[in-house]
């Protein structure tokens, strides 16, 4: 079962799967919805982060905006609709947007784990951020991410509070799965001919400055970098001749 809250970005505030809530409840930095604000503030849940996830606008710019099953951004409109099944939720995305158009997505969901909670992935590239440079000694001058095999840096599983917080990319990497006590949350996106990616946040406290807390964040995506204006050759995805492109996530539980 989801529960959206359409008047805040759409966002999802509820996961039930395996009679188990998923979703984290967030910070409690704020009350009300979002609508109209222009700094992003962490609110939990399940954010839509469309066309990018990091840059301008800082975790896309729908999670500001009210939504229906649809949502305008620029010139393109985004659809989502939701299929539940016994402890399986599918989400089927369509975009309507210029031919050529190039976009970062993610699902940026933010999980309720207990401390020793692990991700397991298949091995792929893994892209660390900037933010990984108290664990990795220092950062390389002018990289913006630097590329180590996955898992890296203990990023598999969510530790005790020691003050760091990470960003990384398993790239072309569409399936992941949370072991969280007894038991495991698969998440699967599939899009045929685009680059498919899971993105990782792992915050143990490390920010925001003065009052730092705990989250987690597993977050599959279209795209192999965070912010679209660094996107190369194949890392963003685009939208076809026809000006459309559907894409399809399925979150599923069971005991571990």
């Amino acid at each position: 079962m989801v529960t959206i809250d359409a008047a805040d970005g759409g966002r999802w505030t509820s996961l039930w799967l395996a009679d188990r809530e998923w979703l984290w409840a967030g910070p409690g930095l704020l009350d009300g919805p979002r609508t109209g604000h222009t700094a992003f503030t962490d609110a939990g849940g399940l954010d839509e982060c469309f066309p990018t996830v990091r840059g301008t606008p800082d975790h896309g710019g729908l999670w500001n905006q009210p939504w229906s099953e649809s949502v305008a951004y620029d010139n393109t409109v985004l659809t989502r609709t939701f299929t539940t099944g016994r402890d399986t939720v599918t989400v089927d995305y369509q975009l309507t947007a210029p031919a050529g158009y190039r976009f970062i997505w993610a699902a940026h969901a933010l999980l309720d784990c207990a401390v020793g909670a692990t991700i397991s992935a298949e091995p792929s590239e893994c892209r660390l951020y900037p933010e990984a440079a108290q664990l990795l000694g220092g950062w390389p001058a002018d990289a913006p991410w630097v590329s180590a095999s996955w898992p890296a840096l203990g990023l598999d599983t969510y530790g005790p509070t020691d003050g760091t917080a990470v960003g990384a990319m398993l790239v072309d990497c569409p399936r992941a799965t949370v072991r969280d006590r007894d038991t495991e949350l698969t998440l699967i996106l599939s899009c045929p001919g685009q680059p498919v990616s899971t993105a990782l946040w792992r915050n143990l406290a490390g920010v925001p400055d003065g009052a730092p807390y705990r989250s987690l964040g597993v977050e599959p995506m279209l795209g192999r970098v965070f912010d679209l204006a660094e996107a190369g050759p194949g890392d963003a995805a685009v939208v076809p001749a026809s000006g459309e492109l559907a894409w399809r996530l399925t979150l599923s539980a069971r005991p571990a």
